[in-house]
């Protein structure tokens, strides 16, 4: 029985985690979930799992549900209380599905406490890859991706050694604007935006995959997570969403990994990590699947994806600011605050303003990421 802390469990990634926990009860126990507001979807979690321990970090919704949930559950607030359901000795694995920032100092504190982790959050690495895969490598711990793209890498890549390989290739399935005519880009409603061809993923990400800044991420994750040269990391269009990662090697051979666009695949695969389990998404048939088309991505129209180069260049804190801007701008977005084009357009100018730290520790990072959010909202609202 391997026991199980989800952070994030009321957000996409972490509802779909607990779909399949469902599956395999004889193998997964939830000890502990956390979320920041939705006291409603916790409480029917916490009926359902009977968790050791529940948390919740908006101090309204904490206010609201303490003293008012069922044994055996104990809630706990805040980031004490994340820290705490983490560090736990009962704790097998701890799956980060916090979104952006938040996701970084739990993060850190399961390392520390020899937790392996399936890692939902991209911007944790994005934001202190050196730091979290220097801690993780010190403490021995595993970090198992659970981005479609990373895990479907992950698998490629046990087809060869490291040294073989010639490119990671990742997939993106161009989002809702793939054909849309740029100057009609600039009305772009948030509805609009966030009515994803493919997936079904939380806001933040939907907003990212349209502008490709999902993918942006995902490069500097792959590098950390992988070792990977960044020049040797690609991105192919690929709006059939199929073929999630390959892995191309010097020999010629290019090795693919195929899924249905359905998270609980690899999560699934996360959460057992290195055994497989069988199947608990839909049948998938190769023979459902008209043609799989693969593009270069247009870089006029996506300029996200040559942020990631930039800041991989540049390193030390660039990776954070990228990150720190990008969660600012979407967010000005979904709140209607600025047009779509210019979340990338202030991205930029941000990084531009920029002074970088080589070699930061956390809290070199944190002010970095401070700033960066500070610089982009006086930026939109001129």
């Amino acid at each position: 029985m391997k026991q199980l802390t989800t952070l994030g469990s009321t957000g996409s990634i972490g509802r779909q985690a607990l779909e399949v926990v469902e599956h395999f009860p004889d193998r997964l126990f939830v000890f502990a979930i956390s979320a920041h507001s939705n006291v409603e979807l916790l409480c029917q979690q916490i009926v359902k799992f009977k968790p050791k321990f529940a948390v919740l970090t908006d101090k309204t919704a904490y206010a609201r549900l303490k003293g008012k949930i069922p044994r055996p559950t104990e809630l706990l607030f805040g980031s004490d209380g994340l820290k705490q359901i983490v560090s736990e000795p009962e704790v097998d694995l701890v799956l980060d599905a916090l979104v952006g920032a938040s996701g970084l100092i739990p993060c850190l504190q399961a390392i520390s406490a020899g937790k392996e982790i399936a890692l939902a959050n991209k911007e944790v690495l994005v934001m202190a890859g050196q730091l979290v895969t220097q801690r993780a490598k010190e403490k021995k711990v595993r970090l198992i991706p659970i981005d479609s793209e990373h895990s479907g890498m992950l698998q490629c890549l046990s087809a060869g050694k490291k040294e073989e390989v010639k490119n990671l290739i990742l997939t993106a399935s161009g989002g809702p604007f793939l054909s849309t005519p740029p100057e009609e880009l600039k009305s772009v409603t948030v509805q609009q935006a966030l009515n994803h061809p493919t997936w079904r993923m939380g806001k933040k990400i939907t907003i990212d995959s349209a502008t490709l800044m999902n993918k942006a991420l995902e490069i500097i994750e792959a590098f950390w997570l992988f070792g990977i040269p960044p020049e040797k990391i690609k991105v192919l269009i690929h709006p059939q969403s199929v073929v999630h990662s390959l892995v191309e090697y010097q020999d010629g051979s290019i090795v693919a990994q195929l899924a249905p666009p359905d998270m609980r695949l690899p999560i699934q695969y996360a959460l057992f990590f290195p055994e497989r389990q069988k199947k608990v998404i839909n049948n998938f048939s190769l023979t459902s699947v008209d043609k799989l088309t693969f593009v270069e991505p247009d870089l006029n129209r996506f300029r996200a994806l040559t942020f990631a180069y930039e800041v991989l260049r540049q390193g030390g804190t660039a990776p954070a600011v990228l990150n720190a801007a990008n969660e600012v701008a979407v967010n000005l977005f979904l709140q209607e605050k600025i047009s779509f084009i210019r979340i990338t357009q202030i991205i930029e100018h941000v990084l531009s303003m920029q002074i970088v730290e080589q070699n930061p520790d956390l809290d070199d990072i944190l002010e970095k990421d401070s700033w960066a959010r500070q610089k982009t909202l006086e930026l939109a609202s001129t």
